[in-house]
C-alpha cells in the first residue's frame, strides 16, 4: 500500500481530468488544481490519457467523510451512531471500520490510501478474456479499422451474440493501458492518429477549421459499401496550379460514371462548390440520387444546404482516408489526361468539362466487362 497524498483524492483529479476534457493546457489545469505541470503530465502519462475510474466513485465515502469516521470513532461512537450523524447506512459504516482499521484503530489517510489502491487495479478486460472477440478485433485493427468503426461492425455480424460485441471505449482501453492487456502492442500502430496515449475529444464545433454537423461514413447505409446497388457517390476536388482553382469531381460507385462540376472563379470556394454541385446533383433522377461520400475538405462547409436543395444524404470520410473513396480516388488519377497538375482550371468552361465527362463515360470499363459508364446508367434509367 502507498502513503497517502492529495492524488488519492477525487476532488483534485476530477478536476484535472474535467479540466483536460475542456481543452485546458496542462499549466492550467497544474495551477487550477495546485499541482505542478510535472505532476500533472506524469499523472495522465500513467493512466495513457484515459481518465480511471478511481476518480468518481459516486457511492464511496468521501475523504471528509472518513475524518468524520476517524473523529466519532475516537470519541467513542458506535457504527449505528456514526452511520446515523453521516447519513449513512450502518453496513457501509461497519465495512469501512472492519476492511481499513489497523490494530482495531481507524486512520483516515490510511483507509483513503487501501480504496484508491483497490480502485486502481483494472479488472480483465472483455477483449483479454474472450480470445474470439481479440482475434477479430486485432484482425481489424491492421485492416485500419477505427475502433469506433469495429465496435459498429461488430453489432451488425453478431447481433444476436453479446460476448461478441464491445463498445469502442474498451477497445481504445485495451490498446493505450497495458495494465488492461488482452490486444497485441503493436496495433497501436494502426491508429489512424498514430498515438501511444488517449487525448481528449472536443466537440465538433470546438475543432478549429472543423466542418460542422458532418455525419461519417461509418453511418451510411449498408447498400452504399457494395457496388451493386446505383446511386451511391463518391466526391472531390482536383486542384489547380498554386491551389488557385479547383474543379468538383463526382463518381458513381456501381457504374462509375462521372459528373465534372465547374468552379465559378469569380466565387469563393464554398459558394461555387455549393452551387454548382447542387445543380449537378438535383438535375438526376430519384433512382440515382441516395448518399454522397466526400472528403472532409472546408469546400463542403454549406452540405446541409446542398443535402436539402438537392435532396441526397451526404457523408465525410475519416480523416487523411483516401481508400473510403476509391471510384472517385481512381478516377481523379486518370483526369490528370486532362488536366495536368500545375494547370490553371480556372480557364475551362462548363462546356469543356462536359465533353470530357462524356469522353471518360464513354471509355469501355474492365470492371464493367468493358460496357461503358453511360451504358450502365442508361440501363439502369430503362428498368
Amino acid at each position: 500500500m502507498k502513503y497517502f497524498s492529495s492524488r488519492m483524492l477525487p476532488e483534485p483529479v476530477n478536476a484535472l481530468w474535467d479540466a483536460r476534457a475542456f481543452g485546458l493546457p496542462v499549466e492550467h489545469v497544474a495551477a487550477r488544481i495546485g499541482w505542478s505541470t510535472t505532476a500533472v503530465r506524469g499523472h495522465i502519462r500513467d493512466h495513457a490519457g484515459i481518465r480511471p475510474r478511481v476518480t468518481a466513485p459516486k457511492r464511496s465515502l468521501s475523504f471528509e467523510e472518513r475524518i468524520e469516521i476517524q473523529a466519532l470513532r475516537r470519541a467513542g461512537s458506535g457504527v449505528r451512531a456514526i452511520a446515523r450523524e453521516l447519513g449513512r447506512s450502518p453496513s457501509t459504516i461497519s465495512r469501512e471500520l472492519v476492511g481499513k482499521s489497523n490494530s482495531r484503530r481507524y486512520i483516515a489517510t490510511r483507509a483513503q490510501a487501501i480504496t484508491w489502491e483497490k480502485a486502481r487495479r483494472p479488472r480483465p478486460s472483455k477483449l483479454a478474456m474472450n480470445s474470439g472477440l481479440r482475434t477479430v478485433v486485432q484482425g481489424w485493427l491492421k485492416l485500419n479499422y477505427s475502433p469506433e468503426q469495429i465496435a459498429g461492425r461488430l453489432k451488425r455480424e453478431f447481433p444476436t451474440d453479446p460476448e461478441m460485441q464491445v463498445s469502442h471505449e474498451t477497445i481504445y482501453q485495451a490498446i493505450y493501458l497495458i495494465s488492461r492487456g488482452g490486444l497485441q502492442r503493436e496495433v497501436t500502430t494502426r491508429l489512424r492518429t498514430g498515438r501511444a496515449m488517449r487525448h481528449p475529444s472536443r466537440k465538433t464545433d470546438e475543432r478549429r477549421g472543423r466542418i460542422s454537423g458532418m455525419t461519417m461514413i461509418a453511418d451510411r447505409p449498408a447498400d452504399a459499401d457494395d457496388r451493386t446497388f446505383p446511386g451511391h457517390w463518391e466526391g472531390d476536388l482536383i486542384v489547380g496550379k498554386d491551389s488557385k482553382s479547383a474543379i468538383g469531381t463526382v463518381v458513381e460507385r456501381h457504374s462509375g460514371y462521372l459528373l465534372l462540376v465547374r468552379l465559378d472563379p469569380n466565387l469563393n470556394r464554398v459558394e461555387a462548390l455549393t452551387q454548382g454541385l447542387t445543380a449537378k446533383l438535383a438535375d438526376l433522377p430519384d433512382t440515382l440520387r441516395h448518399t454522397l461520400t466526400w472528403d472532409q475538405g472546408k469546400e463542403m462547409t454549406q452540405h446541409a444546404k446542398i443535402a436539402i436543395d438537392a435532396d441526397i444524404d451526404i457523408y465525410f470520410c475519416d480523416p487523411h482516408s483516401p481508400w473510403q473513396r476509391p471510384s472517385n480516388e481512381n478516377t481523379n488519377g486518370l483526369l490528370r489526361q486532362y488536366f495536368p497538375k500545375g494547370t490553371d482550371l480556372s480557364i475551362y468552361s462548363q462546356h469543356d468539362l462536359d465533353y470530357v465527362q462524356w469522353e471518360m463515360n464513354d471509355r469501355p470499363r474492365k470492371r464493367l466487362q468493358f460496357a461503358k459508364p453511360n451504358e450502365i446508367i442508361e440501363n439502369i434509367l430503362l428498368r
